[in-house]
């Protein structure tokens, strides 16, 4: 992390909610921050857009693009963006913050890498790309420092902010090329036009940096990299790195073709082909070409022997390594034996500093030289040996480097295994692992412990809570799907019935829109039956139909004469009680035919005791807006005198409980 200068936004709230913690990197166009997002209370890397850059229009175009392309994609392998806004003349990004190190720091720190390794961070690469051209858009800038490696090993490509909408990509400015030099396409080149092959032909030249540790074409400046990726095609991994299968190559040469048409034709095909070479390689690939090169390297970089100075090639033409002997001290002669195809054997003669010796003592000391050389060797490698022992297979062991994200059971049983105590701390939220996989560990996961010692593993409780969203009056998909988008799942439904909320339409959920919830936790979903529709049958003809009215139903009544019923009661009713309806429905009442009834519109009046006008019971419209009251009272059969102001029924009279004649008046006081 960058904090090798002082930096003004750190300490700073950041448009009143994204609280600056450090600086992570700065760029040409924008710094990265870690930042603390006061809302949500989760950790977020905030991008604010340089100062100086925020007059110039394109620039602000492709910085706000950058988070609309991005936050369009939902995907593992993407780096998420939360949101995008200005605080004064400082534009930023919130994006998900991945603990973790670039693909240009893995390739720095390990040179290059095997085969099965290069393919298989290649695989999320392509998959991340692959969902970019689902959705149409071409990414432009693939290269290491855009590809992210999390601290348990989870791959993720970031930095959208030159993507551009496939459709508008033909759409170029005379003069600007947009990516990064080392990895354009020649046509990016030439025309500066980029789809979504122009991302294919990237990825293979980072395919065949992996592979290599180095760039096919590099040169003094940007330019004459440019040149040579128009008019020199990609080499072969192999050439560089010898044993690499055939295949493999194929997939650098196809991807980095200078004809469009020949590459795979987007990413997703080329992650087939990926995943194909991938499966057909041998498990133990990367640690044969790597003993493979180290033992190149040890026998190129192995010193002479002492008494002869070796010469690689074959002079002698038969095979065989040939053996130069050392100068002649003074009064020496060197006699070779004549016979070819054999090691020379010196002859040296008198020698000033003594007595010659026969040709017999010179064997035995120089067999007794050796021997004791060897003895030496042998001891030396015995006791290299049993140090080694000692400390590795003896003493120590090693925490799983894929511990975070195991179960707990299985971390706890590899570790037992391993001779290491396990201590289980307190669960905790976590962003990215879910609930009841190890979140930490302590030590990390790689880390050399001794037997004995203790890693204390962290277990999650489940992902960091986040707000329920509000899925009311929407239906049972749309709101399955809402809650998908949000990272929530549903656990189940149940049904309510409602006098408000349409029938199959969503009257909440439990937990409650806006409550905190992770998204470990099911959400349920509380679907409205609609209102129960009342047993009516028997009851008087005219109190129901105003019943139903009150409760906003379209009410038809149908008149029958039967012998032996109560006049004027309901005989039949559809729908059926206990079925769900809701406002507006159609319900039908057969009514038994009175002696005499008088129908004028929508009033009825019965006339078979006399009385006069009918008394009928009057609704209750406290509470409702005056809007509806005014509309309840009218279709049963009331006049409405409204008193007072404000939009909500709060009095009535004749009250809820009276009868009323029908036609008379009804007076509501409103208020707040």
């Amino acid at each position: 992390m960058d904090t090798s200068v002082a930096d003004p936004l750190v300490g700073q709230l950041l448009d009143g909610r994204y609280r600056i913690e450090s600086r992570i990197a700065r760029g040409g166009m924008a710094t990265v921050y870690l930042a603390r997002d006061s809302r949500l209370d989760r950790v977020v890397a905030v991008k604010v857009m340089h100062a100086a850059l925020a007059a110039d229009e394109d620039f602000v175009d492709r910085f706000i693009g950058e988070a609309k392309a991005a936050a369009a994609l939902s995907h593992p392998n993407v780096v998420a963006v939360y949101d995008q806004g200005t605080d004064g003349e400082r534009g930023y990004l919130v994006m998900e913050y991945v603990a973790g190190r670039t693909l240009r720091d893995a390739l720095a720190a390990r040179g290059r890498f095997g085969p099965r390794a290069a393919l298989e961070i290649m695989q999320p690469v392509l998959a991340a790309l692959g969902a970019a051209h689902r959705a149409g858009l071409v990414h432009r800038d693939i290269k290491p420092e855009n590809v992210l490696i999390t601290d348990d090993g989870q791959v993720k490509v970031t930095d959208f902010g030159l993507a551009r909408a496939e459709s508008a990509s033909k759409m170029t400015r005379t003069g600007v090329i947009i990516g990064t030099v080392g990895y354009l396409a020649p046509e990016q080149v030439t025309s500066g036009s980029a789809d979504v092959r122009s991302d294919v032909y990237a990825a293979g030249v980072l395919l065949f940096e992996l592979l290599t540790g180095r760039l096919p074409h590099e040169g003094d400046t940007p330019l004459a990299v440019a040149y040579k990726h128009v008019n020199e095609t990609v080499p072969p991994p192999s050439e560089l790195v010898p044993g690499l299968p055939y295949r493999v190559d194929e997939l650098v040469t196809d991807a980095t073709s200078h004809e469009p048409a020949r590459r795979p034709q987007d990413a997703n095909r080329y992650l087939a082909e990926v995943a194909e070479v991938h499966g057909g390689l041998p498990p133990d690939i990367d640690a044969r070409l790597e003993e493979a090169s180290r033992t190149a390297t040890s026998v190129l970089e192995a010193p002479a022997p002492p008494d002869a100075t070796r010469v690689d090639g074959d002079p002698a033409g038969d095979g065989r390594t040939a053996m130069l002997p050392p100068a002649p001290r003074d009064g020496q002669v060197l006699h070779f034996p004549e016979e070819r195809g054999h090691t020379a054997v010196l002859d040296v003669g008198a020698d000033p500093a003594g007595p010659p010796r026969s040709r017999g003592d010179r064997v035995i000391g120089a067999l007794t030289g050796r021997w004791v050389l060897v003895a030496i060797g042998v001891i030396a490698a015995v006791i290299l040996g049993w140090a080694v022992w000692y400390q590795t297979s003896g003493q120590y062991d090693h925490v799983p480097s894929d511990i975070v994200g195991m179960e707990l059971a299985d971390a706890r049983g590899a570790l037992a295994d391993a001779g290491i105590d396990v201590r289980v701390a307190e669960p905790v939220y976590h962003d990215r692992v879910r609930k009841g996989l190890v979140a930490e560990s302590d030590p990390g996961g790689g880390a050399r412990v001794a037997q004995g010692e203790t890693v204390t593993l962290t277990p999650s409780k489940g992902l960091t809570p986040r707000d329920v969203p509000n899925v009311e009056g929407k239906t049972l998909d749309e709101a399955k799907k809402i809650l998908a988008d949000e990272g929530f799942r549903v656990g189940g439904t149940s049904t309510r019935s409602s006098q408000t909320v349409p029938k199959d339409r969503v009257i909440g959920t439990q937990p409650s829109a806006g409550e905190d919830l992770s998204p470990d936790e099911p959400v349920t979903v509380v679907v409205s039956g609609g209102m129960s529709m009342p047993g009516l049958v028997g009851t008087g003809g005219d109190t129901a139909a105003n019943r139903l009215r009150s409760l906003g139903l379209n009410v038809t009544v149908q008149k029958k004469r039967v012998e032996g019923k109560e006049p004027g009661s309901v005989l039949s009713q559809d729908p059926a009680e206990g079925t769900g309806v809701s406002r507006g429905d159609d319900v039908t009442l057969v009514v038994n035919e009175r002696d005499c009834i008088i129908d004028a519109g929508p009033f009825q009046f019965g006339c078979d005791d006399g009385a006069g006008a009918e008394k009928i019971p009057v609704p209750d419209v406290t509470n409702r807006s005056v809007a509806d009251a005014t509309k309840i009272l009218e279709d049963s059969g009331f006049k409405v005198n409204a008193q007072g102001w404000g939009d909500t029924v709060r009095f009535q009279a004749p009250g809820a409980d009276s009868s009323a004649a029908r036609g008379s008046t009804v007076t509501i006081v409103r208020g707040p």
